[in-house]
């Protein structure tokens, strides 16, 4: 990802079909990189996703099962640690386990991601297994996933490489994957890693400027290749530091899909990366770049 100020604005009111165009173009060319987040399941209804559809439902879900001091109660990282140190970290682990292992419909995006013909490479930031689950369903393609982990739950290493069986294989592997998915902040399925509490990001956020525990494959495939950011929002510092540093030594031009009236912070971002933004609902968005890919 560039790493200095673009010329065009967030707000650009470029022709939105064109961009879709070049976001199927780059697709269908395997020189994007799909980013997915959280905010994808806010198109379904609250009773139809058993799971948080966001950071702040999450948080909210873990104060019911141990109450935070209020002063904290709505920082997620923070509620994390609270209960990580005040019920052990398995505590945690075993909540977070039983928020995300629950049987969840798809979103129009994560069927549109497993369909595309084999991405090199799909990041998603959330703990859920939807798209495993797709990604599992096809036969036609060769892929795993590298979930990221919390030192306590590691010996030491910042990664975990799984085969769509579920089990562990070594980074070798990665390499003749068709696509790799890759869940920096870990996932509920196979095993349980997390990357959520204030000391996991402590001591991610001391490596990961100098790129440590990005995974070389990761960096390898990412050179060159543009951003596609779906579900994303960027008005936390977390969020952004993520984007950017999963993004960086990418190529020069980027795309988000965010309705709507951005922070300043996220206009920001936007504008220093190199960020086209389509300001178009998730689902409406995703339904023309399909359409578009198979045009």
């Amino acid at each position: 990802m560039t790493e200095t100020l673009s010329t065009a604005s967030v707000q650009d009111a470029a022709d939105p079909d064109a961009v879709i165009r070049d976001i199927a173009g780059a697709l269908a060319a395997r020189t994007a990189v799909p980013y997915l987040g959280p905010a994808a399941f806010a198109l379904l209804e609250p009773a139809d996703c058993p799971i948080p559809r966001n950071s702040a439902e999450l948080t909210q879900r873990l104060n019911a099962k141990v109450a935070a001091p209020g002063r904290i109660r709505s920082q997620l990282t923070a509620v994390a640690q609270f209960i990580e140190t005040r019920r052990h970290r398995k505590t945690l682990e075993a909540i977070l386990t039983d928020i995300f292992r629950r049987s969840v419909p798809p979103t129009p995006v994560h069927r549109f991601l497993a369909s595309i013909p084999a991405p090199p490479l799909i990041v998603d930031v959330w703990y859920d297994d939807v798209l495993e689950t797709l990604l599992s369903g096809s036969a036609d393609r060769a892929w795993g996933q590298i979930q990221g982990l919390s030192h306590p739950q590691s010996t030491g290493e910042w990664v975990k490489y799984y085969a769509p069986d579920g089990s562990e294989v070594t980074s070798d592997t990665a390499s003749a994957w068709d696509t790799v998915l890759y869940k920096p902040s870990g996932s509920v399925s196979p095993a349980g890693n997390y990357l959520i509490s204030d000391s996991d990001f402590v001591e991610i956020l001391t490596e990961i400027d100098i790129q440590t525990p990005i995974p070389p494959v990761v960096q390898q495939r990412r050179t060159g290749r543009s951003f596609l950011f779906l579900g994303c929002r960027f008005d936390q510092e977390i969020q952004r530091t993520f984007a950017r540093q999963i993004a960086k030594r990418s190529g020069d031009r980027h795309w988000a899909v965010i309705p709507g009236e951005l922070t300043r912070n996220e206009a920001r971002f936007l504008e220093q990366h190199a960020i086209r933004r389509l300001d178009l609902p998730l689902d409406e968005a995703v339904a023309r770049i399909a359409a578009a890919l198979k045009s």
